[in-house]
C-alpha cells in the first residue's frame, strides 16, 4: 500500500499552555484540538471555545473542523456549524463554535480535546455564466425528492 505524502502545517501558540493539533494515533484522518480556556455550556448553549493556536495550512488546502463523536455521543456537545472551514489564507486563532444539546449542563475544561482538524485539498473553480445546464435524471429534485 502506497504511503501519502505529508506535508508540513504551521501552527503558533498564542498562549504559552496551548497544545498545538495532534493526531492521536496513526492513520488517523483528524487531528484534536484542545481548548485553551474553561467555557461553561448550558442546556441549549453556544458558545465559542477558544484553543490559543494558529496555523498555517498548507497551499492548497483547508481546514475542516468536525465533531468528536464521543464527546457528543456521552454529552450531546458537538460542533454547531460542522463542519466549520479554515481558510488557507487564515492566520487568526481557531476557534470551535460548540453547542450543548445535552440536558445537562457541560464544563469544557482547558487542555480538553473539543473537536478534531482535518486538512483537505481544494478544487478551485471557474465560474462561467450560461443559459442552460446538462439534463441529469435528478433534475431539479431536492430536498426529499428520493424519499425518506
Amino acid at each position: 500500500m502506497e504511503q501519502t505524502a505529508v506535508q508540513a502545517m504551521k501552527a503558533r501558540r498564542l498562549r504559552p499552555d496551548a497544545r498545538l493539533p495532534e493526531y492521536a494515533h496513526p492513520g488517523d484522518a483528524g487531528m484534536d484540538l484542545f481548548a485553551a480556556e474553561r467555557l461553561d455550556l448550558a442546556p441549549g448553549e453556544r458558545r465559542l471555545a477558544r484553543t490559543g493556536v494558529a496555523i498555517e495550512l498548507p497551499r492548497g488546502t483547508e481546514g475542516q473542523v468536525r465533531p468528536r463523536s464521543g464527546l457528543a455521543l456521552k454529552h450531546g456537545v458537538t460542533v454547531l456549524n460542522a463542519p466549520g472551514t479554515i481558510d488557507e489564507g487564515y492566520r487568526g486563532e481557531v476557534g470551535v463554535i460548540l453547542v450543548n444539546h445535552g440536558g445537562e449542563p457541560y464544563t469544557v475544561e482547558p487542555g480538553m480535546k473539543i473537536a478534531q482538524l482535518v486538512v483537505q485539498p481544494v478544487l478551485r473553480v471557474q465560474v462561467q455564466e450560461t443559459s442552460d445546464l446538462s439534463d441529469t435524471s435528478r433534475g431539479a429534485g431536492g430536498f426529499g425528492s428520493t424519499g425518506y
